[in-house]
């Protein structure tokens, strides 16, 4: 098995890459979200990766970071979720949002991912809820996390309280009024930006 592959970035296209080691080009499938992290094509750079092998392929399916490549493990362990699907669903969302998501029971925005619908979403939450896990959200980070607005077009980034936000997550009822997990954390975000706009309003009288 092939753990990771390091060496110089020799092509990026929409879903994959081209690695060169020792005068040995891997070809890497990954997700979309990964091209806008790379380096630059001639740079050096370490990618995780798995390998799956079919009677008629063999193929490298790789990532930026551990997390990811284990995420994708797991999805796959899914009924009906193949590696196709599995990168789709990372190139929609990264592992914290799906973590939330599967945790909240918010089919509704895993289902946006391509090729995945309502009744897949649904059978991936039931099959792996039980193997994640809070503590794993935004790696540990106790005191505060950085997250994107995730309405289209937004590009401001929040600070809000990891406390707060894991106090105030959303149950599977309270999810089915405030919409989906995106709804929500659009909600907190813009919630937290008065809170500080407000803040700066006091200092400055």
């Amino acid at each position: 098995m092939i753990a990771f592959v390091k060496g110089i970035l020799d092509s990026v296209s929409e879903d994959k890459i081209i690695v060169e080691n020792q005068n040995i080009g891997f070809e890497i499938l990954v997700p979309g979200s990964v091209v806008s992290e790379l380096p630059q094509v001639g740079n050096t750079v370490k990618i995780y990766t798995y390998t799956y092998v079919r009677e008629d392929a063999l193929q490298l399916y790789g990532f930026l970071t551990k997390d990811s490549m284990d995420m994708f493990k797991l999805l796959i362990t899914v009924n009906g979720i193949g590696p196709k699907a599995a990168l789709g669903i990372l190139t929609a969302m990264d592992t914290d949002a799906l973590r939330l998501a599967i945790l909240s029971d918010d089919a509704k925005t895993i289902a946006k991912a391509p090729g995945i619908g309502p009744k897949t979403a649904s059978k991936l939450i039931l099959e792996l809820k039980d193997k994640c896990h809070l503590e794993d959200v935004f790696g540990g980070v106790e005191e505060s996390f950085a997250t994107e607005n995730v309405s289209a077009g937004a590009d401001a980034k929040t600070t809000l309280s990891y406390v707060d936000f894991m106090r105030n997550l959303p149950s599977s009822r309270e999810l089915q009024t405030v919409g989906s997990y995106n709804d929500y954390l659009e909600k907190q975000v813009n919630k937290n930006k008065k809170k500080q706009s407000s803040k700066k309003s006091k200092k400055k009288k």
